[in-house]
């Protein structure tokens, strides 16, 4: 916690108005206007200690010295106790922004060496609600909590949750653990809510924990642990050891504030039991001071944290939060000035303390803290935060408040409190049994049951034992299956393809070290190849594995994947699923640490059904339909040989899943597997819904991912949509989907509307066999729908007259393809080198040709030292005016003619453009081609060029305003490299940035502004108009000269400005520069944080 001062008042002189100037604490400094019909001088004392020796000789200085009316101060117990006396002796009004809090042990060793003596057991005992007694402290107002209230706190836990038995354990060798458990003893005894208290010194590290909580549990399932932070770890550990943790016992602590002062109270210290820790923190409630949240409060923080650093040289570490107390004062000040105001206005003696005191009593007023409520004994009613750990981010988040204005329990709307052991409610008062499982209502049935049970038991036995000889080897056998682990492959067993020839490949462990993505590069599935298809192109994950290539599913869960009985169980049913037309599991990796999960399948080179269907160069007559539609329903192999194994139903049954392998079989995948291949984090976007158009009716509300609620009618309804693809050679709702979304068509579906809502398919369109069986599989009632043996009777009646087998139709065509084969290569060759070409182009755009070259050949391209270099930046004079009276369509369509008209003109010089950031242009010259000192000169025409053009330029959408610009130029050393992997940007480094636009900001509208180093530059070519400006403050450098380049005596030989567009059409597509405005973000420049100056400091210099 800050050093806090004892002492500091505020004296009064006459008649005028001001504002006050507060300083708080030594970290902070506000200001804080409040109108008093009078001067206010503030004179801080700081004393380095909190000493109960120094204070009263302060306030006494003060006071005799001084004539002071009121104190702000002091925080410290030791140094607030004779200050409040004399305070109450002298009539002054004294206000703290802390609390009761007892002294710490440094306040208590600094007091001691003063007065020489100080019985710290006596002041431990002594401290704790002292200042409560307002006959002593007639004149104290304390704006922080008062630990008297804590009791009111947890009252309200207990009657919200309906706990009448509480144990408290406390710790004495900690002063703010004891006076908080004291004050909490007294007030729950007093409610007759206490039932057990046990004190422990926890400067010992071998008290026994465990037999503190066995005692407790004797007698509550509630426990307050009011001790250090490091011993709450302790016990929640060794509640976790007892078991204590799993919803039968609910434990509260006390952390005020967070912060090192108060202890570490969090459950991770680095060590092996962080676990264990955080398992155990689950059934543990918190109770802190509310933490202001407002967006005053965050400025007010803002500031603090701003003044610390450049008033005091104190930077506060990432996740500190501003202290609570920091702004108790300053609501105490304001306090002070509102008692102040009204007693002037009233006519009443400033002087007279008891009356100023009672103006701050037993009021409400809106603070820097929020609302704030002082009782009518000078103490504030503080709010509390009650926290809950978060089992998912592991941390603890607010759950309820309890206000001091009502006092009450107040839960947060949309929170709610993670009971552990997937309890939905708190842990019972008093159990069933009680607390040590004697009641008497247990123990009287207990003979009977025993009697009862005893014949039972002997009767299941004799039947268990005929039975379990029967089913034993059965059993045995199971067993076998389910600890058969030779699907578990290890990572270095198996080869990833890394999407270049089959001949690379990357070993798994090696592609986790070098954090190699096992993503999809496009879509699920694979083009066709053949003799007379189109040649295989691979879109899933592939690897290699004992000599054999497999597709890899790649699936991340949020945290490793035990290998539990479920799972074991669901891998054997899946391996048991070994036929011609269902896709063989052959096993799974898992990349611990990482909680990543490889399925491995077989591999099917020819794509799945859905790709068959969008391939435009396969011509798919009705022959070839229904050989596919025979391979999904085949009694032996087929849908119908799925339904019948173990797997029972699908559930994700859609034209994707329907693969077809190297011989033309069309397979079902994706089948099994629930436990794995449900998703970690659940989006639900469009992609989400368009999974669902598969799903029947009765199953979208009970369906939260794809496959989640199977059933084997749910698969025939999913057949029908397959059937309609087939049909219209579409996805499913091909005919309504360009003017009703996936979430609309399931929403319709879900609702079971009359007519049923269903894909529409015309009669001419197919067989009508296959339209009527189509509408029978998606029929609205389930039990209606046929079986799949049924639709195979079905299918074997239509298929006569059709080859069944798509081998012998495929056969027939492959001449037929092979002829257009090579001009499809031909064309896709050219389409290729177009692309390579327009990529390079638009690379050259991005970065310097140099440096893009070098990235394509797949170089390192070093940083490199550039000794001189000349940077120019310029912005627009009043941008925020001009995009504050335009529409956004007009800045970007006003931006893009000027930045057009700008990279047009540094075409014809030796000059590169970094970047362009809102109104900001920065051009470099000298890199990454060294060209002497031609940069300057560069620099200088390019400018010129600029200006005269700005001079001409016409705003379209405000064509009577005069476009102004301010430009900056500073000649130096920087340092050159590419920045980033995604996305990379040629990024300047060094001082000479800085400078260039310093350079800019501090110049004048429709003037190029040049640094002396510049200027040094030009001097040698001779030719260039320059004016001294003088010395000017550059922020970070202090007076420096520079000077104004007004023109060049020697004509500039490149042709002249060219001529922005006259006529602007407001459409992105018309008038913005591809380079610049990307077609995908029309709404601006996305800012890259790489660059080494920060730009948008350059909109805030206008």
């Amino acid at each position: 916690m800050y050093q806090v001062f004892p002492v500091k008042y505020i004296k009064l002189c006459s008649k005028f108005d001001t504002k006050i100037r507060i300083r708080i604490k030594k970290y902070y400094t506000c200001c804080l206007f409040i109108k008093i019909k009078e001067i206010i001088i503030i004179i801080i004392y700081s004393y380095p200690s909190c000493s109960g020796a120094a204070a009263p000789g302060l306030a006494a200085d003060m006071h005799f010295r001084d004539n002071v009316i009121a104190f702000i101060g002091p925080a410290c117990a030791f140094a607030l106790e004779p200050v409040a006396l004399l305070a109450a002796y002298w009539n002054i009004p004294i206000i703290t922004g802390m609390g009761d809090q007892p002294p710490s042990e440094g306040e208590l060793s600094v007091t001691s060496g003063i007065l020489g003596r100080i019985n710290k057991m006596e002041w431990r005992n002594e401290s704790s609600g002292i200042f409560k007694d307002k006959s002593k402290y007639r004149t104290l107002t304390r704006m922080s909590y008062c630990q008297c209230r804590l009791r009111l706190v947890f009252s309200s836990i207990f009657k919200e949750f309906g706990w009448s038995h509480v144990a408290l354990i406390l710790d004495r060798s900690d002063l703010f653990s004891w006076t908080v458990g004291k004050n909490l003893e007294y007030g729950l005894r007093k409610e007759g809510l206490l039932k057990f208290v046990r004190e422990l010194d926890g400067n010992f590290e071998d008290e026994s924990y465990h037999l503190y909580l066995r005692d407790a549990s004797m007698y509550a399932r509630v426990l307050i642990l009011s001790v250090r932070g490091t011993l709450v770890r302790k016990f929640m550990l060794a509640a976790h050891d007892l078991e204590m943790t799993k919803g039968d016992w609910a434990f509260l602590d006390v952390e005020i504030f967070q912060g090192s002062y108060w202890g570490d109270h969090d459950w991770e210290v680095g060590d092996e039991d962080d676990t264990i820790a955080r398992k155990a923190y689950e059934a543990l409630l918190r109770v802190s001071l509310l933490q202001p949240t407002s967006p005053r409060f965050q400025d007010f923080a803002d500031t603090v944290r701003q003044r610390a650093q450049t008033d005091y040289n104190y930077s506060f570490s990432e996740g500190e939060e501003v202290n609570f107390f920091i702004g108790a004062f300053y609501d105490g000040v304001y306090l002070l000035g509102i008692a102040l105001n009204e007693t002037l206005t009233e006519g009443g003696d400033i002087k007279d303390g008891i009356s100023i005191t009672r103006r701050m009593w037993d009021r409400d007023f809106i603070g820097i803290t929020g609302h704030v409520r002082i009782d009518d004994n000078g103490d504030r009613d503080a709010d509390y935060s009650i926290l809950d750990l978060d089992p998912i981010t592991g941390r603890f988040e607010v759950v309820a408040h309890y206000l001091g204005v009502n006092r009450e329990y107040s839960p947060v709307i949309g929170k709610k409190i993670h009971w552990p052991g997937g309890r939905e409610g708190p842990p019972v008062d008093v159990p069933e049994c009680g607390f040590l499982g004697n009641d008497p209502a247990c123990t009287s049935t207990e003979a009977y049951t025993f009697v009862a049970y005893t014949s039972l038991a002997l009767v299941v036995f004799l039947l268990v034992a005929v039975t379990a000889i029967c089913v034993l080897y059965r059993h045995l056998r199971v067993s076998a299956d389910l600890n058969n682990m030779s699907w578990r492959i290890r990572p270095e067993e198996l080869l990833l393809e890394i999407g270049k020839p089959f001949s690379s490949k990357i070993n798994l462990h090696q592609a986790i070290a070098e954090n190699f993505g096992l993503e999809q590069r496009t879509r699920r599935g694979s083009q066709f190849s053949g003799g007379s298809l189109p040649p295989t192109t691979a879109f899933t994950t592939v690897g290699i594995y004992k000599g054999e290539r497999v597709a890899i599913k790649k699936i991340t869960k949020k945290k490793v994947v035990d290998v539990t009985k479920k799972l074991l169980w669901e891998i054997k049913q899946v391996r048991d699923v070994t036929s011609e037309n269902t896709v063989r599991f052959i096993g799974a990796c898992f990349c611990s640490p990482s909680p990543t999960v490889l399925i491995l399948t077989e591999y099917c080179p020819r794509g799945s059904l859905k790709d068959v269907l969008e391939n435009d160069a396969i011509k798919l007559d009705w022959n070839f339909r229904m050989s596919l539609i025979h391979d999904i329903v085949k009694v032996e192999q087929g849908m119908s040989y799925l339904h019948a194994s173990e797997v029972s139903a699908h559930g994700k049954l859609r034209s994707c899943n329907c693969l077809i392998d190297g011989r033309f079989v069309l397979k079902i995948s994706d089948f099994g597997l629930k436990t794995l291949t449900i998703p970690s984090d659940l989006i639900m976007d469009d992609s989400y819904y368009t999974k669902l158009l598969w799903i029947a009716p009765e199953l979208v509300p009970l369906t939260v991912t794809p496959g989640s609620a199977a059933t084997q009618k749910g698969d025939v309804y999913s057949f029908a949509i397959i059937l309609e693809e087939i049909v219209v050679r579409g996805g499913p709702y091909e005919s309504v989907k360009s003017f009703i979304t996936s979430q609309e068509i399931v929403s319709r579906v879900a609702a079971s509307e009359t007519p049923p809502f269903r894909p529409e398919v015309a009669p001419k369109d197919c067989p009508p066999d296959i339209l009527s069986l189509m509408e029978k599989c998606w029929n609205e009632i389930p039990e209606e729908r046929p079986t799949f043996h049924a639709i195979r009777e079905t299918i074997r009646g239509i298929m006569k007259g059709y080859c069944e087998n798509l081998m012998d139709d495929l056969l027939r065509r492959m001449e037929q393809y092979a002829n257009n084969l090579e001009a499809l290569v031909e064309e896709k060759t050219e389409q290729l080198s177009l692309e390579k070409r327009r990529s390079e182009e638009l690379l050259y755009q991005v970065l310097p040709r140099q440096v893009a070259c070098q990235l394509m050949a797949g170089e390192l391209v070093q940083p490199e030292q550039f000794e001189c270099v000349t940077i120019y930046f310029s912005d627009i004079v009043g941008f925020t005016a001009l995009c504050a009276q335009s529409t956004p369509m007009e800045v970007v369509d006003f931006l893009n003619d000027l930045y057009s008209t700008f990279d047009r003109i540094i075409e014809f010089y030796d000059v590169y453009k970094v970047e362009t950031i809102g109104d900001a242009y920065m051009v470099v010259s000298g890199l990454p081609e060294r060209n002497g000192n031609e940069h300057a000169r560069e620099i200088a025409l390019m400018a010129l060029a600029i200006l005269d053009s700005v001079r001409s330029f016409t705003i379209m959408h405000k064509q009577n305003a005069q476009l102004s610009v301010r430009i900056g130029v500073h000649s130096g050393p920087v340092c050159a490299g590419v920045v980033g992997q995604k996305m990379p940007h040629y990024c300047l480094f060094g001082d000479t940035v800085n400078t260039a636009s310093r350079m800019e900001s501090s110049g004048l509208p429709l003037r190029i502004h040049i640094s002396d180093a510049t200027k040094c530059i030009l001097d040698k070519f001779g030719t260039f108009d320059l004016e001294l400006r003088g010395e000017v403050e550059l922020k970070g450098k202090g007076q420096v000269i520079s000077h104004w380049l007004k023109g060049c005596s020697e004509p500039d030989p490149r042709p002249p400005t060219p001529k922005y567009r006259k006529h602007s059409v407001s459409t992105p597509e018309n008038n913005l520069n591809p380079l610049i405005f990307p077609p995908n973000n029309i709404n601006g420049l996305k800012t890259n944080n790489n660059t080494f100056i920060n730009l948008s400091e350059l909109q805030q210099t206008v």
